[in-house]
């Protein structure tokens, strides 16, 4: 069995509901059990200004399928919830990410764990540092101190919490 972190976001068609759907899921997956979930994080996007916010969540899960396989689930929940990619970082009912996968370092044509960018983006850093703040990143660090030293980036989404998931 290994931890698995995935940081879920969306910001069309009740996005709140969204990603309860998307966490019901995780947790119906073969040999997957979801252990916690950070709660609604609200965000300005990342891409484009002109959709609108989004909300966001990490799940913490355990589970004995392999990184590729959980990847293939993610990808059919997203279809599942209706996901269609018009353009890069644009709107989107459900978006599912593989932030890390136990201390694995993973760099494959479909995936790369931990996932680009987690230490620079608060609307995953905060939901993931909430569930597990001592939270190591491979090959980086303590994800804290990845924090810290990214502080006066430019990469700042305005991301607060926004309550339990219920």
């Amino acid at each position: 069995m290994q931890l698995a972190y995935i940081g879920l976001g969306s910001n069309l068609e009740q996005p709140r509901e969204q990603i309860k759907r998307a966490l019901q899921s995780l947790d119906k997956l073969p040999e997957t059990k979801l252990l916690a979930d950070s709660g609604f994080y609200e965000s300005k996007p990342m891409g484009p200004s002109d959709q609108p916010d989004y909300v966001n969540a990490v799940a913490e899960l355990e589970t004995a399928l392999d990184a590729e396989a959980l990847l293939r689930h993610c990808l059919s929940i997203e279809q599942q919830q209706g996901r269609i990619r018009q353009r890069h970082w644009g709107e989107r009912t459900i978006d599912l990410d593989v932030l890390l996968y136990g201390q694995e370092q993973i760099d494959t044509a479909d995936l790369t764990v931990p996932h680009p960018g987690i230490g620079q983006r608060d609307f995953v850093y905060l939901p993931l540092l909430k569930i597990s703040p001592d939270i190591v990143i491979p090959g980086e660090g303590a994800l804290k101190e990845i924090v810290q030293s990214h502080a006066s980036d430019e990469t700042d989404y305005a991301c607060t919490f926004a309550g339990n998931i219920e």
